[in-house]
C-alpha cells in the first residue's frame, strides 16, 4: 500500500465500506497507512478472503489514469487498502488456526513426555551404574536391568511419538504462519513443549522422532559395552 495517501481517507473509506468484514473492529489512517483492529479469531472460522462484492463493485474497477486521474487514484488506493486488510486478517487467522489445531492434536502429549523423561533418567542411571565396582560383582543382573530400562524408555518414546507425529504434521501444514513452532505451542497452552523432541512429519510421513533418538542412544550404549568386552577380554 502507498506510504502516503494521495486522496482523502474518507473518500477511500466510503468506497470500501460495502466490502468491510464483520470482524473488523476499527480502521483508521496512521502516518499515511491504514491500521486495522480485528476481533480475535478462533481459527475455526473460514479463512478471511475478499468477498465477491469486491470483484463485482463497478466503483472499484480499474480506470486508466489517462482517462480519469482522480478516479484512478481513488480506486487504486481503495483496492490497496482492502488488499492489505484481508491479507492482515488472513495472517491473524492462520496463526489462530495453527494454535487451534495444536490444541486439538496435543492431547496427552505432556503426560507422555513426562513418562518418557522418567524412563530416560532411569536408563541413564542404569547405564552409569555399569561403570561402578559394584556392577562388576553382579554384571549379568546389571546388564539385565539396563536392557529392561532400554525397553521401557523406547516404549515411552514410541508412545510420545504417537502424539508427536500429529504435532509435526500440524507444524508442516501451518509452515507459513507467522507463529513459530514453539510460540504456537506456548499459545496453545504448552510452554513446556520447548523441550519436546517432535521430529518431522507431514501427511502421515514421520521421521527423526523420539523413538529414533532413543534407538541411536541404545546403539551407542551397546557398542560401548561390546568394546569393553573386547578390550577387557571378559564375557561381560
Amino acid at each position: 500500500m502507498p506510504d502516503t495517501f494521495s486522496v482523502p481517507f474518507q473518500q477511500v473509506l466510503d468506497r470500501i465500506t460495502p466490502h468491510l468484514p464483520p470482524y473488523l473492529r476499527k480502521i483508521e489512517p496512521v502516518h499515511g497507512r491504514v491500521r486495522f483492529e480485528f476481533a480475535p479469531f478462533t481459527g475455526h472460522e473460514k479463512e478471511p478472503v475478499k468477498p465477491q462484492s469486491y470483484y463485482d463493485d463497478p466503483q472499484l474497477n480499474y480506470v486508466p489514469e489517462s482517462e480519469d486521474q482522480a478516479e484512478h487514484r481513488t480506486r487504486t488506493v481503495a483496492r490497496d487498502v482492502l488488499d492489505d486488510l484481508y491479507q492482515q486478517a488472513s495472517k491473524r487467522w492462520q496463526d489462530a488456526a495453527y494454535v487451534a489445531e495444536l490444541r486439538r492434536v496435543v492431547r496427552d502429549a505432556p503426560e507422555r513426555w513426562r513418562a518418557y523423561e522418567r524412563e530416560a533418567k532411569a536408563l541413564e542411571a542404569a547405564y552409569a551404574y555399569l561403570r561402578t565396582a559394584e556392577a562388576g560383582r553382579e554384571w549379568p543382573a546389571a546388564i539385565s536391568r539396563l536392557v529392561d530400562a532400554q525397553d521401557r524408555t523406547r516404549a515411552a518414546a514410541d508412545r510420545f511419538d504417537e502424539r508427536a507425529a500429529h504435532i509435526a504434521d500440524a507444524q508442516y501444514r501451518h509452515l507459513y504462519a507467522d507463529l513459530g513452532h514453539t510460540q504456537a505451542l506456548t499459545e496453545a497452552g504448552y510452554p513446556e513443549a520447548k523441550d519436546w523432541h517432535i521430529g518431522d512429519g507431514f501427511g502421515g510421513y514421520f521421521r527423526d522422532g523420539l523413538t529414533a533418538k532413543v534407538d541411536r542412544l541404545i546403539e551407542e550404549q551397546e557398542q560401548h559395552l561390546a568394546t569393553v568386552r573386547r578390550l577387557s577380554g571378559t564375557a561381560h
